[in-house]
């Protein structure tokens, strides 16, 4: 799950609590703002400790996406696809709204992206933690489901996954909703008909 300085990948409570007070640190002042030394007084740690578990700003940036990316993973995909899939897809839709409207998580996507250029490693490694395999899990349960005679099943996960998070970029960080309004509900309804008929 994290990428530590010492061997081992167990998150620990001293990793969270650092990771946990590097987060406003980060969100506040952006990558290039944030300073080792700020980020040990807000976790309230010493230098010491926090580069005994990040060898750098860097490291300690590539452990934060994964730690914000799994708990939103995790929080998204830890119900199996299970049932009809009319029901499944809906559900499903409204959990991944529902995750990325966060604020925070928005705050740190919009961190992400505006770090993408110097830094494209970074949102390589956000897309590899969240999109990547949110995509083979929807892509698994479409070939499972052979009732609905979908021909390009990864095609069509793409599609599922990449209407929701065009959706909240544009409502929600390109300010739209009063450009191109269009209710959730109404989104999840249409694309799950897409889909399922």
């Amino acid at each position: 799950m994290m990428i530590l300085k010492s061997s081992t990948t167990r998150l620990t409570e001293k990793a969270e609590q650092i990771l946990r007070g590097a987060l406003p640190e980060f969100l506040n002042n952006g990558y290039a703002g944030t300073s080792m030394d700020k980020v040990a007084k807000t976790a309230g740690v010493s230098k010491q400790t926090l580069y005994s578990y990040f060898c750098d700003k860097e490291g300690l940036f590539t452990a934060l996406i994964k730690y914000v990316a799994c708990q939103k993973f995790r929080l998204v995909w830890s119900q199996p696809l299970m049932g009809e899939p009319q029901e499944v897809l809906t559900q499903l839709a409204q959990r991944i709204l529902q995750e990325i409207h966060d604020p925070e998580h928005l705050c740190f996507v919009r961190l992400i992206i505006a770090e993408s250029e110097k830094y494209p490693q970074l949102s390589q490694l956000f897309l590899q933690t969240v999109a990547q395999p949110a995509i083979a899990i929807f892509k698994a349960y479409l070939e499972d489901h052979s009732e609905l005679k979908i021909d390009d099943p990864e095609v069509i996960a793409h599609i599922f996954v990449g209407t929701l998070i065009h959706h909240t970029l544009t409502q929600e960080m390109l300010h739209g909703k009063e450009i191109i309004p269009m209710e959730p509900e109404r989104l999840i309804e249409n694309l799950v008909n897409l889909i399922v008929n």
